[in-house]
């Protein structure tokens, strides 16, 4: 069932940890927002520019809204919500600019009960790529992995989710596994605030330019580890609308 109202921000701290073929551990703090993508938020004018949330960052970037290309996107893998209800967490636009590693939907029947969760991942190469998962009752989702996201792991191996709906807190668990082990894992988690101005307005000082800062530490952290000497994979061709121009 639904749990949390949109909008809404959550304060988080977003962790990388490898542990194979070099142990790496990164930690960001910075903020996301819970909304309906088909009304995003409106913010009183000298806000808008902390927080904008474009069609074109998402799918195929040719749709009216992000829930439009949302439901394109489902129709394609045989889904139909019946318009029934969907929240996105998600970085907003800042200052005109946006970096989302992962944008998560989960979406619901008419009636509450949750029928899916997309996973939409962009890489630093402005690449993105959706998965379509099927939750257990822990909310727990296993889907090959499709897409090349590190430079330092190849496109193979799969993907172990835990996305829970956020709440009062979000909780999120993203391992890489690959031939028995768990070489990788992300985390995300935070607590819940209200989209008043105020809040963001205090979030965005404390975390200025908080989607370039994380673009920035994943870039910086990447560099670190090929100066340490880890090999390079090579990147398979996969254009997207943003590559196009689009």
């Amino acid at each position: 069932m639904v749990t949390s109202a949109a909008p809404c921000l959550y304060r988080v701290a977003i962790t990388h940890v490898r542990s194979a073929p070099r142990r790496y551990a990164l930690r960001h703090r910075t903020y996301m927002w819970l909304i309906d993508p088909a009304c995003p938020p409106e913010l009183p004018p000298l806000l808008r520019p902390l927080a904008r949330f474009v069609p074109g960052d998402h799918f195929d970037g040719d749709r009216p809204s992000v829930r439009a290309g949302l439901d394109a996107f489902l129709a394609e893998q045989g889904v139909d919500l019946a318009g029934g209800p969907v929240v996105m967490l998600t970085h907003a636009r800042v200052l005109g600019y946006v970096f989302n590693p992962l944008t998560l939907y989960w979406c619901h029947d008419p009636g509450g009960a949750l029928r899916c969760v997309v996973a939409e991942v962009h890489n630093t190469y402005g690449q993105r790529h959706s998965y379509l998962l099927r939750p257990d009752t822990s909310g727990t989702a296993v889907t090959d992995k499709e897409f090349y996201v590190s430079p330092f792991f190849p496109v193979d191996g799969r993907y172990r989710m835990r996305l829970p709906v956020p709440g009062e807190r979000v909780d999120l668990t993203v391992h890489l596994e690959r031939d028995g082990s768990r070489p990788f894992t992300a985390t995300v988690r935070g607590t819940r605030h209200e989209a008043r101005p105020a809040t963001l307005l205090r979030l965005a000082l404390r975390r200025p330019w908080s989607t370039l800062a994380v673009s920035a530490a994943i870039r910086l952290h990447g560099i670190r580890l090929y100066l340490r000497g880890l090999p390079v994979q090579p990147r398979p061709d996969h254009r997207t609308p943003s590559e196009n121009g689009s």
